[in-house]
């Protein structure tokens, strides 16, 4: 018989798999494969290249096209560096509060799914629900293209798809896309003394540096705006530089990495060849003519799509039904929902917690949010299968 278990029995079983992006995500796979076929639910699973990391796709109802999709990630940022008041990775109560890695980002929401499988069962489901579950959508979504291509390969697709990112359990509908681009820069080693005789890396590197939050000021007092989003306009950052091994030595290497968060009026691809093109045009010259072989290469080690869903729309106009709130929001953090839609499955994000407490130290969501989220996922099998 199998064992019947509470969202939050459950979320304590999966915060105790350390599924850290950089670690296998296998057992917790295995654990939620076992949990499914208890209740006689098909799984599907589509490993990375490694063979190390898996997608999880089940189905309950009809094996089908059509129905409904819950998407979750099961991977979660690390906690190395940060000070937690007890293991990270034991599910710890205090006053209402659920403390662990991933109890918002966002194991909640793939908990609070797991356990509505008994009572979805009970149900007259003429449409399948689907759950979808991802690897590494914290290194840059990179576990969804592959689930989005089986899902088309065998013909299993969801009509629509609702992403549990933590919105509070409000409609979100709407978020910035990305790109993050690692920039490298070539110089010629030389003594600091003789500065002529050398191309100083790092001062190549920081005037590109010096473009790139030109352009973000440039984003903010001239637009292009968009209402619903907090900044209201695309945003540019670098968060992480490097170079140099010493300091009478001229750095012949210097690297940082950058990104642009954008609004649908950009195009992100667009913003790097004006990068590409200021550091050709400006940049690079001095540099060849004291060394031919310097200057820059950049590597797109992160993208993913803006999403958009008109709040007026028949899937917000349900889920803002079920959660009992006309609130709509837009956020500047991504989520998979731009690549469902991009695929074609109408997409929505709503789940439980606030991103305030994602990849911080003492991560927690409410009981409160996690009960909420029970009754809009069987609201959703009610009116949606």
């Amino acid at each position: 018989m199998s064992r019947s278990y509470t969202t939050v029995e459950l979320l304590s079983e999966l915060v105790s798999f350390d599924t850290t992006s950089r670690n296998s995500n296998l057992d917790l796979v295995h654990f939620i494969g076992d949990y499914l076929n208890d209740y006689g639910v098909f799984c599907r699973l589509i490993p990375d290249e490694s063979g190390k990391k898996a997608n999880l796709h089940a189905i309950l109802g009809p094996r089908q096209a059509g129905g409904i999709g819950l998407s979750g990630h099961m991977d979660t940022v690390p906690v190395d560096g940060q000070t937690w008041s007890a293991d990270p990775f034991k599910l710890r109560e205090e006053n209402g509060l659920l403390y662990a890695r991933g109890a918002t980002d966002m194991k909640g929401f793939v908990a609070s799914a797991l356990a509505a499988i008994p009572a979805v069962a009970q149900l007259d489901v003429r449409q399948p629900l689907h759950l979808l579950l991802t690897y590494d959508e914290e290194l840059g979504s990179l576990g969804a293209p592959r689930l989005i291509a089986d899902l088309r390969d065998t013909g299993l697709v969801p009509n629509v798809c609702v992403v549990g990112e933590p919105s509070e359990m409000k409609a979100l509908v709407g978020h910035k896309g990305k790109l993050a681009v690692r920039v490298k820069v070539r110089g010629r080693p030389g003594h600091s003394s003789q500065p002529a005789l050398g191309v100083n890396a790092i001062y190549a590197a920081s005037e590109a540096i010096a473009f790139v939050a030109a352009e973000g000021r440039r984003f903010a007092l001239e637009g292009p705006f968009e209402d619903g989003y907090d900044p209201p306009h695309t945003t540019t950052h670098v968060g992480l530089v490097s170079g140099g091994t010493s300091l009478n030595m001229i750095p012949d290497q210097a690297a940082f990495v950058m990104e642009w968060r954008v609004i649908a009026a950009n195009d992100p691809k667009v913003e790097l060849e004006r990068l590409k093109a200021y550091v050709a045009e400006v940049i690079e010259p001095a540099m060849k003519r004291v060394d031919p072989e310097s200057g820059f290469s950049f590597e797109v080690t992160t993208q993913y799509p803006g999403f958009l869903l008109d709040p007026d729309h028949d899937l917000a106009i349900t889920v803002k039904d079920i959660v009992g709130s006309n609130d709509t929001i837009k956020v500047s953090f991504g989520t998979e929902a731009g690549l469902y839609q991009q695929a074609g499955i109408t997409s929505i994000v709503c789940g439980p917690g606030n991103v305030a407490q994602a990849h911080q130290p003492d991560e927690w969501i409410a009981r409160s949010e996690l009960d909420a989220c029970d009754r809009f996922i069987l609201g959703l099998a009610q009116q949606l299968i």
